[in-house]
């Protein structure tokens, strides 16, 4: 190994470098993006008939409907993984607010003139949230969908099926365009935020940027997270 390479957390970082997201929240980030897109293909074929052809892709339609509940299942226990990592870094605070009066500025790359955020700005905890209480929508209301027969049992049973199938589609509606918004900010908008989920280390330089108060708390709590050459 180059002796310029520290391991920390689980990731490789060089000189001018820091930790972005550990092996364990990359893991865990990388199994939530692979399930869901699973969920979100097979749901779209499994919605539309115009639509239908990606079960082809998929391995037919009884294959996404077998498969579609049970990827279903992974991706809400990797929320609730995720749910146990990023909870407390999700809260909306004072500065959050502050970051949203100036998202004029962000959304125009005017970098200097944005409030300065924490580990994540306020729009990324949104999307957080979006789809963190629409997975619970989509479990619940999945679970029924794959088990009708529970609800058929009851004398209100067939009047609710099509309220469970209705918010259903609502609630994946919602994660598809979080979904759409989320790769676009991630891959296209801000420059540097990829490198940091799929190696798990930044700049030190984007760090101070993009999430100054972030950055400042790892230096006052956690430097095993910076190169040792920023010391």
């Amino acid at each position: 190994m180059s002796d310029n390479i520290e391991v920390r957390h689980g990731t490789d970082i060089r000189k001018g470098e820091m930790v972005r997201y550990t092996l364990r929240e990359r893991m865990c980030h990388w199994l939530s993006a692979v399930s869901y897109v699973y969920l979100l293909l097979s749901g779209l074929a499994l919605f539309s008939p115009y639509l239908y052809w990606i079960a082809y892709i998929l391995g037919g339609g009884p294959t996404i409907r077998f498969w579609h509940p049970w990827v279903g299942l992974v991706f809400f226990f990797v929320q609730m993984w995720m749910h146990t990592l990023w909870q407390r870094e999700m809260k909306i605070t004072d500065q959050d607010r502050q970051w949203g009066k100036t998202v004029k500025e962000y959304v125009t790359n005017r970098d200097e003139k944005v409030a300065p955020t924490g580990n994540f700005n306020y729009g990324q905890k949104q999307f957080y949230w979006a789809m963190f209480y629409s997975t619970l929508v989509l479990i619940i209301t999945g679970l029924l969908m794959w088990f009708p027969e529970v609800v058929s049992l009851r004398a209100w049973g067939h009047s609710l099926m099509p309220v469970v199938i209705f918010l259903h589609c609502i609630a994946a509606l919602v994660t598809i365009a979080a979904f759409m918004i989320h790769v676009y900010m991630g891959i296209v908008f801000v420059s540097g935020g990829l490198q940091g989920i799929l190696w798990g280390h930044v700049p030190v330089s984007w760090a101070k940027t993009h999430h100054r108060l972030w950055f400042e708390k790892v230096q006052r709590e956690d430097r095993s997270r910076i190169s040792s050459s920023e010391f």
